[in-house]
């Protein structure tokens, strides 16, 4: 069976680590590339026998994927964040795919939780993300946010789950929003988007269109509901930013 490299990037995530790294005890090498954690995420991470790298220097979730793809030894390399665990069902498949690969990158469904419901719908499930490949045939994009892996040829399809224990109440919801709709907005502006205040109003309608009636999120019961609000809120958020980014980049313009 090829080797495996698990890579995980952390930053104050004592309350997740644990259980994310238990759940690839089957991996020959674990790497956690910490930025700057406060509380004992580096310690748990280092007592479950990973090899901890503190990088401060944020750049961004792809670059900081990358310095993590960078310091795995094995053939093959599976990215997971902190707050998600590779259940019982998809290791075994893995450990399949390692002993017969028949793909360079492998992708499987990743079912997340909001405020303690998994989420069936809302466009959240089968949420497909490509994270196992061969290390030299796949890199992160250098995206601030949303980054992704790009492969150099086709990507196989699992079938287990990846639980993704993303928002554990109201409090992670508005905090991530946040931060993700701040570094969605600079990623926008450094391609040279444009947005006004009806474009931002307009964005956050569809999002909430799209998730709630479109992807069915209605059927995710009352967070269905409260989760296609927070995306409309997040993406309208996202676009009013940079909005805000474009009126500060055509003041600086107007004053040279």
């Amino acid at each position: 069976m090829a080797s495996l490299s698990v890579t995980v990037i952390t930053k104050n995530e004592a309350h997740n680590i644990e259980a994310c790294l238990r759940s690839v005890r089957f991996a020959d090498q674990v790497v956690v590339v910490d930025s700057g954690s406060t509380d004992d995420t580096v310690q748990i991470a280092r007592s479950l026998g990973a090899e901890v790298t503190v990088a401060t220097d944020w750049q961004g979730f792809g670059i900081q994927k990358n310095r993590a793809l960078a310091l795995a030894s094995s053939e093959w390399v599976l990215s997971i964040d902190a707050d998600e665990q590779v259940t019982e069902e998809l290791a075994r498949e893995i450990q399949a795919v390692l002993r017969a690969p028949q793909f360079d990158a492998y992708s499987f469904p990743r079912l997340s939780s909001f405020c303690g419901q998994y989420m069936h719908h809302s466009g959240w499930y089968p949420d497909r993300v490509t994270r196992l490949f061969r290390r030299t045939r796949a890199t992160f994009s250098n995206d601030l946010v949303h980054e992704k892996v790009l492969a150099a040829g086709p990507v196989g399809s699992l079938q287990s789950a990846l639980r993704h224990e993303s928002y554990r109440d109201f409090e992670a919801v508005l905090d991530k929003a946040n931060r993700y709709s701040s570094a969605g907005a600079q990623t926008l502006l450094n391609k040279g988007k444009n947005a006004s205040l009806t474009t931002a109003f307009a964005h956050g309608v569809w999002a909430f269109v799209r998730t709630y009636f479109l992807r069915l999120g209605f059927l995710d019961g009352r967070l269905g509901l409260v989760l296609a609000i927070s995306i409309a809120e997040g993406t309208y958020y996202r676009y009013l930013k940079l909005w805000l980014l474009n009126q500060g980049a055509s003041g600086k313009r107007g004053l040279e």
